[in-house]
């Protein structure tokens, strides 16, 4: 099967399961007029439109990101025009096309799903922003800041950077065959794909023995420093190998082993964090940065580190039987998703084995400069009105409130 071929198939697996999912979240959910009532509290919901959406999609996903965004868009009532990225325009485009279609079918004005015309630019993006109603922003960390700073009110996202640790209480093999997968699919491109691994000490020389039975391939310090110089420029990471294949970064890179120029993906070990360690960072390749940790302690403070450089808020991976680290990592580090023996860019954005809602932007919370935590839905492309009945009055008395607080202190 060739490179070519097998990317093709990523691609319409992401865009057949992600719009799928979607579709099945919202299949019998009202999003229009009365949404919830509460007799006893006396409250009415009701869900309005916020008008027209300004949606910004990266060129990493060009079809599946403008799917998930009109579909929402539309369920609440909105109308909804696309900011492309100048790469995903003609994707975009036709996407719309096909949009336009079975707006027509139905009878519905096709204006309600527009694009903006060639040439995509910052400022025809700055100014669709500065006059919608709402914006929701997915892309590079720029577009996020521009939509956080235009005006109108934003919902952007955080970046990715995903850590995934496995500990020895980890099924080896399973875990190495998920991570394969997750990293490999659709050349790494997803920000929800791992980029960096923690090994436990413990299991650290069979966890790699795992890896390369799957087709990764550790480079020497030797080739690590070639593939750097490829990868970054000044620290930064470079558009020279984003969504390439193993294959061709290697060759990139002057790197001349047979295994390597034949693995699925690159690993790299790595100790450090930050600018001076540029494979702690985001990769959008396959290519994984490799850690040892002493413990759990060791492996909670490496994925904190890498995270204070880039990632915060976004997820963790965990490979582990131990429900108390799993619980753990959810109340120590600063995530706002445990996947727990899951193939990460798989799981992170919903999916059919996991009771996440299905979407291609996911909020960082504040560790990640958002403001919101959980992945985007239909939720964020709508106004709740509520109407609010009187009650029967409560007053809670003072005692029933402070009361153990107050003989707290009275006693001490």
């Amino acid at each position: 099967m060739t490179l070519g071929l097998v990317l093709l198939q990523d691609k319409i697996r992401k865009n057949h399961n992600k719009t799928l999912g979607l579709l099945r979240d919202l299949y019998g959910r009202k999003t229009v007029g009365v949404i919830h009532q509460d007799a006893g509290m006396g409250i009415t919901e009701i869900a309005r439109p916020v008008g027209v959406v300004a949606a910004i999609t990266p060129s990493t996903n060009p079809g599946a990101t403008p799917a998930n965004k009109v579909i929402n868009a539309l369920k609440a009532g909105n109308a909804v025009i696309l900011a492309p990225s100048p790469k995903g325009l003609s994707t975009c485009a036709r996407f719309v096309e096909f949009v336009h279609a079975q707006l027509r079918l139905i009878e519905a004005p096709t204006n309600l799903v527009q694009v903006l015309p060639a040439p995509i630019t910052k400022e025809a993006t700055q100014a669709l922003m500065q006059q919608a109603d709402l914006v929701v922003a997915t892309g590079s960390q720029a577009n996020i800041r521009a939509a956080s700073t235009c005006g109108t009110p934003a919902f952007g996202v955080g970046a990715g950077n995903v850590v995934s640790v496995v500990d020895e209480t980890a099924s080896l093999a399973e875990a190495a065959q998920k991570i394969a997968a997750s990293k490999t699919f659709d050349n790494a491109t997803s920000c929800s794909s791992e980029n960096s691994l923690v090994l436990f000490s413990a299991i650290y020389t069979q966890g790699l023995a795992a890896l390369s039975s799957c087709g990764g391939v550790m480079l020497s310090s030797e080739e690590k420093a070639r593939l750097e110089a490829v990868m970054f420029t000044q620290g930064r990471l470079s558009g020279k190998a984003t969504a390439q294949s193993a294959a061709q970064i290697a060759a990139m890179a002057g790197l001349s082993r047979p295994e390597v120029l034949s693995a699925r993906f690159l690993m790299v070990e790595e100790e450090g964090t930050g600018p001076q360690h540029p494979f702690s960072g985001e990769k959008l390749a396959p290519v994984l940065a490799v850690y040892r940790a002493d413990n759990f302690e060791h492996a909670c403070d490496l994925v904190s580190a890498i995270y204070n450089y880039q990632g915060a808020g976004h997820s963790v991976s965990m490979h582990s039987s131990n429900d108390e680290r799993i619980l753990a990592m959810g109340l120590k580090l600063p995530v706002c998703r445990v996947i727990v023996n899951q193939a990460h860019c798989f799981a992170t954005g919903g999916s059919f084995s996991n009771g996440l809602p299905f979407s291609l932007s996911m909020g960082c919370g504040t560790w990640g400069g958002n403001n919101f935590s959980d992945n985007m839905t239909v939720a964020q492309y709508m106004n709740i009105t509520r109407i609010a009945k009187p009650i029967a009055e409560v007053i809670p008395s003072v005692e029933s409130l402070l009361g153990d607080y107050l003989k707290k202190i009275k006693a001490s």
